[in-house]
């Protein structure tokens, strides 16, 4: 899955990742909490954008937070080291085969994954597996077709289709927060609850417009940029123009920015 992932390994990806999880802390993680001596597997933790917060939440709880990627491994071991966090072992594994027993978690925590997976209801089984009778799991996924914003302009909207697309060509789904409840469904989990988490900005949050807008929504867009044109699916033109307006967005007093994630919850 590594040259699927839409977004890339680079540096300025990591840093998005970082401020995207810092701008959606409190939307993800409010109602999060796992009981002292609870084994947790963070399934493709990345970069650790996403640990610091769960490690913290649940300071006698004991994550494993595995991914693929050495590289973002690595910034994730940095990450770990700089907060002092001692409940967190970092493992390099692939999802699709993943080295642990049967029924040896009790939780699983996760986020952003099931968008580029080819098949989120194999992956989603895969990781039932692991997970002990009566455990939980809680997946978060976004869902690029629930967002607006204004002014919008043709030239936006064209552009923020191409993040659609590209992801749907390497085998992505970037509408997958709405198929929730049916994925975990049909992956054999039990009591499957999900419940949108809308994050609205408006120039009454500039730090949230800044953060969230500015640093994690528009450079999301701005990374398919070479596949968008090379694949003839935006003028060139027509692209810098929806970039420009897009960061209008941000900038104008009028701007408003929304977007919904999704948080579901399902036990074993």
């Amino acid at each position: 899955m590594t040259d699927k992932y839409v977004h890339g390994y680079a540096v300025h990806e990591a840093k998005r990742l970082h401020d995207q999880a810092g701008s959606v802390r409190d939307l993800f993680h409010r109602d999060t909490r796992y009981p002292s001596g609870s084994l947790v597997l963070e399934a493709a933790c990345g970069v650790g954008a996403q640990t610091i917060t769960l490690a913290r939440n649940s300071p006698e709880a004991s994550f494993t937070s595995l991914d693929i990627n050495a590289a973002s491994l690595e910034r994730a071991h940095t990450l770990q080291v700089e907060e002092k966090l001692r409940n967190v072992w970092l493992c390099r594994a692939d999802l699709s085969m993943l080295p642990f027993d049967d029924d040896c978690f009790d939780h699983v925590w996760v986020s952003h994954l099931l968008e580029h997976c080819r098949d989120p209801v194999d992956m989603l089984t895969r990781l039932l597996r692991v997970l002990r009778p009566n455990g939980s799991m809680t997946v978060v996924e976004g869902d690029h077709g629930s967002c607006y914003f204004y002014p919008e302009s043709r030239a936006a909207l064209q552009t923020w289709r191409c993040l659609i697309k590209v992801q749907a060509s390497l085998d992505g789904n970037s509408l997958v927060g709405r198929q929730l409840f049916d994925l975990v469904t049909s992956a054999g989990f039990r009591d499957v609850s999900v419940s949108p988490r809308m994050i609205y900005v408006d120039q009454s949050t500039p730090n949230l417009m800044d953060s969230f807008v500015e640093r994690t929504i528009i450079p999301m867009v701005e990374g398919v940029r070479e596949r968008a044109l090379a694949w003839n699916l935006i003028d060139e033109s027509i692209w810098s123009a929806g970039i420009y307006d897009l960061h209008e967005v941000a900038r104008r007093e009028d701007g408003v920015f929304c977007y919904t994630f999704f948080k579901g919850t399902a036990n074993k």
